[in-house]
């Protein structure tokens, strides 16, 4: 059985080798502006950034500010983020969350944790995302599907609800390493996940997870 002492002693170097394997590691989405970041991370849940970007590339030149979004037709909007999934629950909450923004925060995106989850359909995740993106503001670590793998095959937690995933981790790495650490996660769990690159990748962490997919 893993001690505590010992789990952040293996946790540590596997920091070490994600920082040396990932150090350019960052957000894919694309955005020009704080609501438009929360828009892409909304339409992202259950959708791939490649294809969130195609959409968005349309979508922002329409869309620019939180009135833009709070005003938008939703049946229109509905037909515009489509491809992403789930699109009638996405439209809701976006038009949802920029009607609360200007009418609560004057048409800018809150800065705290706290204001951030109160908006329609953020959580922490999301929060968490636009936050550090936007703001540079750190408050926890972005607890996507790619980390809450990773972090159960690593038996970094043995959790699968996010929010005790992020406790767990919060735990093991230092706060000034939060921000990136998830986007190094998500590189590593990509090229795992990638018949072509999942030798090379697995190899960086192999004898520190030893519960990685084969």
């Amino acid at each position: 059985m893993e001690s505590e002492a010992q789990k952040k002693k293996r946790a540590a170097e596997i920091l070490r080798r994600l920082k040396k394997h990932y150090s350019d590691a960052k957000i894919a989405l694309k955005y020009g502006n704080p609501i438009q970041l929360l828009v892409a991370v909304i339409l992202s849940a259950q959708c791939t950034d490649k294809k969130v970007n195609e959409v968005t590339a349309r979508l922002f030149k329409k869309y620019k500010t939180a009135k833009d979004f709070a005003v938008a037709n939703p049946k229109t909007f509905e037909k515009e983020i489509k491809s992403t999934g789930f699109y009638r629950a996405k439209a809701k909450s976006i038009i949802t969350s920029a009607k609360m923004l200007v009418e609560k925060y004057g048409g800018t995106l809150p800065k705290t944790m706290e204001e951030m989850t109160t908006l329609h359909g953020v959580a922490r995740k999301t929060a968490n995302i636009v936050l550090s993106n936007a703001y540079g503001v750190v408050e926890g670590i972005a607890v996507d599907t790619h980390v809450r793998q990773f972090a159960n095959y690593c038996n970094l937690s043995a959790h699968s609800d996010p929010v005790k995933i992020e406790r767990d981790l919060m735990a093991l790495f230092p706060k000034k390493e939060w921000f990136r650490l998830a986007y190094r996660i998500i590189n590593y769990n990509r090229e795992m996940k990638n018949k072509a690159n999942r030798e090379s990748a697995k190899i960086h962490l192999q004898d520190l997870c030893p519960n990685a997919p084969a």
